[in-house]
């Protein structure tokens, strides 16, 4: 089944990098399984071996994205067919990507997913799907070169900020949403350093910017400064060129924290250094005669 409840014959259903088909299919997905409380206390002797699950899909995850490099991910509904404009969009902002110098991570679904994969792939980059296991398989997108399945979207999670310089969102449902949002919270709360985060298409965000510019920054609910985290474009050259240049002046802002730390533990050194200098090996200031030492 696609995401939308649309039969597609023969997909199946992934659990992890298991695809399973007909009767063996689950009522349940990991995640429900993991989050849901019952009255038994059976789930005591399940859950160190879930902790060890859980441990394989970030050494997986590390394993298979720490040579990567730069590289953006790019979020939008799973929904939007191929003949719709946002799509060929999301195709641009995929191939103008890899023309940048970025590779391209998406969640390796149908829809915005897929044709930021296909832009990718065929401006000769490397196209990224990280998939999710779902009670609805949306299988790997044709486009993913290096795809890597997860049962916890927190893994899944994971693997999207710590791998990405920046996020390009398309408009998309409530999975583009909590993408967003989190992406949005680990910056305002200094979890991550600050990366560019980029709304396509002002005509679909407008509402969401109106609400939270209004009822939301009215209330002193969020800052002002956090209202500045997100930039809105209407096409795949100023989203990309905003990745660019906003991910420059980030990268150039920690190299001069970085320096100024440095240069601030060098002064700390040197200092400790002459203090040292000045005093005797008998623990006689440098500055003191000796014959008055015991006076």
């Amino acid at each position: 089944m696609s995401d939308d409840g649309t039969p597609a014959p023969g997909r199946g259903y992934r659990k992890g990098p298991v695809l399973l088909r007909g009767q063996q299919i689950p009522a349940t997905t990991s995640d429900q399984r993991l989050l849901s409380r019952t009255e038994s206390a059976d789930w005591l002797h399940g859950d160190p071996w879930r902790v060890m699950r859980i441990q394989s899909e970030f050494v997986e995850g590390f394993g298979a994205l720490a040579e990567v490099g730069p590289a953006v991910s790019v979020f939008g509904s799973a929904r939007t067919p191929g003949s719709d404009p946002e799509y060929a969009l999301a195709v641009e902002v995929g191939a103008r990507l890899v023309d940048a110098g970025y590779a391209v991570i998406t969640g390796g679904g149908p829809g915005i997913m897929e044709a930021a994969n296909k832009g990718a792939k065929q401006a000769g980059g490397v196209s990224i799907g990280l998939g999710i296991e779902l009670p609805f398989e949306q299988g790997m997108n044709d486009y993913v070169d290096l795809g890597v399945n997860f049962r916890y979207f927190f893994a899944r999670k994971t693997m999207f900020v710590k791998y990405s310089e920046g996020f390009v969102v398309l408009p998309g449902g409530f999975g583009t949403l909590d993408e967003l949002f989190e992406a949005l919270t680990l910056v305002q709360t200094h979890k991550v350093i600050q990366f560019p985060i980029v709304l396509v298409g002002r005509d679909h965000w407008q509402g969401l910017l109106d609400w939270l510019a209004g009822p939301v920054a009215g209330r002193g609910l969020i800052s002002p400064p956090d209202q500045q985290l997100i930039k809105v474009v209407d096409t795949a050259e100023e989203a990309v060129a905003e990745i660019v240049e906003r991910g420059a002046e980030l990268r150039a802002q920690e190299l001069a924290a970085t320096r100024e730390a440095g240069a601030a533990q060098q002064e700390a050194d040197d200092s400790t250094g002459r203090s040292q200098d000045s005093t005797r090996p008998d623990g006689v200031p440098g500055d003191v005669d000796p014959a008055d030492a015991g006076r």
